[in-house]
């Protein structure tokens, strides 16, 4: 999982709701608990976690008991119910911001989705989504203080050191931008994640997959990333850049990419680039719900395009499917609802470079979550992060 730098405090109303949540989520995830456990399980002061468990018992969320422990009296702190405690997770895309909110059994209780316009700043963004969360926790009738976390997810890589959004983004808003920031937006803990191994953690945990060993999530977007699940756990790599197969070059003199380099996947199979393409074919603008519709359509051009990117895509999984032998290779993002229209050329892809025998043994199907799976992985993240897993049947 990823590593969260220590936060900045910001306003003491922030820092009181996140000592709250490191309280709430120790109780999730160990049980009742004494008051001087606590303390000690949290980095908190004595002072501190008697105080706030004062409010969560006027709250109703916790209750207290007379105990003892190594013979001395002690202050059992227990949830009243974990039906209480949700998790929230949020997904920024290039045009939409989505939040999810999640009971500690799994149940979604509140999900919302906006749309914002292109080339949005950072700060506009999170302010947004604040509003976002604050309206969908209002509705779900859930209070503040009960969210253990927030799982936010962006699609650019994230240096795992340090929280931050680093160069690569597909919104170049968002590099720079750290877990800090976004903590301060929220005032509540934080968990900054890409997008692509969010999506990857709700395939293995919200899916039909849910349980397969080893997953491997391709997120066909405005960018092109994997995520990546090994033994049931996401592999992040050495400091959480995994799964950049969207910088994988396929045409030596291709176009020119945004990461510097040329003929990268990004540059002939992202729906930027179909998009682009379409837009000068029809002679009008489109959108990716307009890909969509028009491969559905029967549209020969649409249905080009896609076929194209589609086999390339294909033959950069077969790299990752002969390096890594997955169980499932899962293909999402906004183009999902195309179902075998576009699995059909990215198998295409796979067996023309793929090992014959990883062919044969690899399941290759369409994601069930479409554009949910981000946020719902962000979701995913925050109830792992209290150590809560989901009871797998």
């Amino acid at each position: 999982m990823p590593v969260r730098p220590t936060r900045n405090p910001g306003s003491q109303s922030a820092l009181r709701l996140s000592n709250q949540q490191r309280i709430l989520s120790n109780l999730v995830s160990s049980g009742p608990t004494t008051q001087a456990d606590i303390a000690r399980n949290t980095g908190l002061s004595n002072a501190t976690v008697s105080n706030i468990v004062k409010v969560l018992v006027e709250r109703g969320l916790v209750s207290t008991s007379p105990t003892t422990s190594s013979g001395r009296r002690a202050q059992l702190v227990s949830l009243k119910s974990t039906d209480g405690a949700v998790s929230v997770g949020i997904d920024f895309g290039r045009r939409h911001v989505r939040i999810i909110v999640a009971t500690v059994d799994y149940r979604v209780i509140g999900e919302k989705d906006v749309e914002i316009p292109l080339g949005y700043t950072a700060a506009e963004a999170l302010d947004i989504a604040a509003n976002l969360l604050t309206s969908t926790l209002l509705q779900a009738g859930v209070q503040r203080s009960a969210v253990l976390g927030v799982g936010v997810g962006v699609p650019g890589p994230i240096d795992s050191r340090t929280g931050t959004v680093v160069k690569g983004a597909i919104l170049p808003e968002w590099v720079g931008v750290t877990v800090r920031m976004v903590e301060e937006s929220f005032e509540l803990p934080v968990y900054l994640e890409n997008d692509a191994n969010l999506g990857a953690l709700a395939e293995s945990t919200w899916g039909p997959h849910a349980g397969t060993p080893t997953v491997v999530f391709i997120k066909v977007g405005t960018g092109i990333g994997a995520g990546l699940i090994f033994n049931g756990r996401p592999f992040l790599g050495h400091i959480g850049l995994t799964g950049e197969i969207g910088h994988t070059p396929i045409h030596e003199h291709g176009l020119l990419c945004r990461c510097g380099n040329r003929g990268c996947l990004e540059t002939v199979a992202s729906t930027a680039i179909m998009i682009d393409m379409l837009s000068r074919a029809l002679d009008r603008p489109v959108r990716t719900r307009d890909i969509v519709r028009l491969v559905l359509a029967g549209d020969e051009r649409a249905i080009r395009v896609v076929d194209d990117a589609g086999f390339a895509v294909g033959r950069s999984i077969a790299a990752i499917a002969n390096l890594v032998n997955p169980h499932t290779i899962i293909v999402g993002g906004p183009l999902a609802d195309l179902g075998e229209m576009l699995l059909s050329p990215i198998r295409r892809g796979l067996q023309r470079y793929a090992v014959p025998m990883i062919v044969e043994t690899t399941e290759l199907v369409m994601s069930s979550l479409g554009e949910r799976a981000e946020a719902l992985g962000g979701a995913a993240l925050v109830l792992q992060h209290s150590g809560i897993h989901p009871t797998l049947s």
